[in-house]
């Protein structure tokens, strides 16, 4: 039988099909009771009927995708931990509201679909949305031959989360005298990326497979890190511990993230000698010749979420962290200030 018209163009539907069928089982482990139906509509189903304890349930939502940390993925040819880069900068910026994440549904788009490679990035996707508490619903698979080349792809994702109206944490709460309380990333998560590449692979010519002492590892190894998934950690804490605000530490840097959430009339102080970053953040500055200021801007140095607590509340905030695996410090404080909010590192 000669191949359709539309598999001449480049477009597999019948490999589509397998990469849906491989990925069911990923899909089904993410499951939450809300949730209606299975894998294969036109719409992923949640109850919401699940929100009638809520007193006045508010939904929160953010998008987002991976950036150019899906080319690390593609050159290493591994595939099942990028999804923890995408939940990651989903359900963490829902989260820092106090908002639990509900679903998820997300996008592939790829110049030529095979199965094995699809099914590889769902079921890192649907891991970390095991880890985040939350289920995937339902998603897309799009094939983009001629835009994109066969083996390459890019992913993105929306979700959707609930808190109720007067547990909504941010700048509103935020007091002086509060501590700044830094919350360990896993590495550089999924920022910054198209500079790292820039420094090392493209200007130093570094190799993904080049062993690097000072990571204890390959340069590869270390740029595929996924991004630490932070949402139940926070809303443990939220659970124990009076908080104030969250800043989740993506695109932009420590200081200009915290300072969203740094209302009028106060400033966050920031000590840069309450921690070292971790080596590839001075590899990347040291190799690329990186001012200061520039990465601090882009990476986020080892801090990868932020909370704004009462002094109070500090130790047993740590202590919580750490019982669950996270490094935390006291990164600052909050005092009065005249003008917009900001944030400094000192």
């Amino acid at each position: 039988m000669s191949p359709s018209a539309y598999a001449r163009a480049g477009v597999d539907i019948e490999a589509g099909d397998r990469a849906v069928d491989l990925m069911k089982a990923s899909v089904a482990r993410t499951r939450r009771p809300e949730v209606l139906g299975g894998l294969g509509g036109f719409a992923g189903f949640f109850d919401a009927s699940a929100l009638k304890d809520y007193r006045h349930p508010v939904l929160a939502t953010s998008t987002d995708g991976v950036g150019t940390k899906v080319a690390i993925a593609q050159a290493l040819d591994k595939h099942d931990t990028i999804g923890f880069d995408l939940i990651g900068m989903l359900v963490d910026d829902l989260v820092v509201c106090g908002a639990e994440p509900l679903f998820v549904t997300d996008y592939v788009a790829c110049g030529r679909v095979v199965p094995e490679r699809i099914a590889a990035i769902v079921s890192g996707i649907a891991d970390a949305c095991v880890a985040a508490g939350c289920s995937l619903v339902g998603g897309e698979t799009a094939e983009h031959p001629g835009l994109l080349g066969p083996d390459e792809y890019d992913i993105a994702g929306a979700t959707t989360g609930v808190v109720e109206r007067d547990a909504i944490l941010g700048a509103d709460r935020i007091r002086a005298g509060d501590v700044v309380l830094a919350l360990a990333s896993s590495g550089l998560h999924s920022n910054g990326y198209s500079l790292v590449r820039h420094v090392l692979l493209t200007e130093a010519g570094w190799s993904l497979d080049r062993h690097v002492d000072e990571l204890g590892r390959t340069l590869g190894e270390e740029l595929l890190t996924p991004t630490r998934v932070y949402a139940l950690d926070v809303l443990a804490l939220i659970r124990e511990v009076e908080c104030h605000a969250f800043s989740h530490i993506t695109g932009g840097g420590l200081a200009n993230n915290l300072a969203r959430v740094i209302p009028a009339g106060k400033r966050a102080v920031l000590r840069r000698d309450s921690w070292t970053p971790p080596a590839i953040f001075q590899l990347v500055q040291q190799v690329g010749k990186v001012s200061q200021p520039d990465i601090e801007a882009t990476l986020n140095m080892g801090v990868g979420m932020v909370a704004v607590l009462p002094d109070t509340e500090v130790d047993r905030a740590v202590t919580l962290l750490n019982d669950r695996g996270i490094d935390a410090w006291v990164l600052g404080r909050i005092e009065d200030h005249d003008g917009d909010g900001v944030a400094e590192l000192v």
